[in-house]
């Protein structure tokens, strides 16, 4: 038996931006046991639904999260929506969907540049964010902000996107379609990246299925499951299935954001040959009374929003499952016998957001 010790991994760490924190055990170079401690970040956004009103909460709930803002403020929207029997018009459905994909292109985009980092690639990690650029300047010229949009409301969208705008962002998937092309053919090839992330992490299908694994993290094990599917926003008309991968490690962790990315590309554009005419929000009259769960696909797997309203402005809870908080059980299974030297990579594989899963 080798010597054993304690190793503190964050809250901070070089390689990894997330305030994550787990205590690792070793045995010589070997990770035999991960212990996470969870609550380094606390800002109280659920706690805000006694000061806020349910319309005023619609912009707290995009805060949760800079990443996936736009979602997390669809997410909550689409609660109360269906609380109150709110059906809004489809071209905020299209909207809606667009700018949603465009938040799991920002998300992937960021992530493989940390990645790409993470390897030591920084020619790779500043194209990757070149791209993400891309994202954001689209996000800027159709809601006014980068990371926080304001764009999604009670009853549909706060604002359209017209047909001059339309035609422009299909030029812009065209050039980024190419570019990352390029940079996922180098991430796909490299023999460097092969020798770090295949066979390592892997989590077996059974495995993730037990343990709630979700998004890319569960897909990447076989397991098919995404929200979208269900079809809420505009996903009912649009042509899609699930990217999967069977192998469960973290190069098939990392084929299957690629894919999602050209995924989600493709799925803007069909939003944009569908877009439909008309309205883009309706009028919501009285305040909602009821309880209501939604499930959502973000860009790290499915969310959950639990909204209890009872008649008033003020809401009486407001709860989100996140993602990352339910890939953390599959993130210390894959832990387990892995070098020291291969945990951030492991942890970038299922793309932590600590500020979510800690509001």
């Amino acid at each position: 038996m080798g010597n054993r010790t304690i190793v503190p991994f964050g809250p901070q760490h070089p390689v990894l931006p997330e305030p994550i924190h787990l205590d690792l055990v070793l045995e010589d170079e070997t990770v035999i046991e991960a212990i996470p401690r969870i609550g380094y970040v606390h800002r109280g956004l659920e706690k805000l639904v006694e000061k806020r009103d349910f319309q005023q909460y619609t912009f707290v709930a995009e805060r949760i999260c800079g990443i996936c803002s736009f979602m997390h403020g669809m997410g909550y929207c689409m609660s109360i929506e269906s609380i109150m029997g709110a059906e809004i018009p489809d071209r905020a459905k299209f909207l809606r969907t667009i700018w949603a994909e465009f938040s799991r292109l920002h998300s992937h985009l960021m992530w493989l540049g940390l990645l790409a980092d993470a390897f030591g690639f920084e020619s790779l990690f500043m194209q990757s964010w070149k791209l993400r650029e891309e994202v954001l300047d689209v996000f800027e010229e159709t809601t006014g902000g980068r990371v926080i949009f304001s764009v999604c409301d009670i009853g549909g969208v706060r604002k359209d996107i017209n047909q001059e705008t339309l035609e422009k962002i299909l030029g812009v998937l065209d050039r980024m379609e190419k570019e990352l092309t390029e940079i996922a053919g180098v991430f796909l090839n490299d023999s460097t990246v092969k020798l770090r992330t295949r066979g390592v992490g892997k989590l077996s299908k059974e495995v993730a299925f037990e343990l709630g694994a979700l998004g890319p993290m569960a897909r990447a094990s076989g397991i098919e499951m995404d929200m979208r599917t269900q079809g809420y926003a505009a996903y009912s008309q649009l042509n899609f299935k699930p990217i999967i991968d069977l192998e469960g490690d973290s190069y098939a962790r990392t084929k299957v954001r690629l894919g999602e990315m050209f995924q989600a590309m493709d799925l803007i554009r069909q939003c944009i040959a569908k877009m439909p005419e008309g309205d883009i929000k309706v009028k919501v009259v009285g305040s909602p009374k009821g309880e209501y769960f939604t499930r959502l696909e973000q860009p790290r797997g499915e969310v959950l929003y639990y909204v209890k309203a009872n008649g008033t402005k003020f809401l009486d809870r407001v709860r989100v499952r996140t993602p990352t908080f339910a890939n953390v059980p599959a993130l210390l299974e894959t832990l387990k016998n892995c070098s020291l030297a291969d945990v951030p990579i492991l942890i970038l594989t299922i793309d932590p957001c600590i500020s979510c899963t800690e509001r």
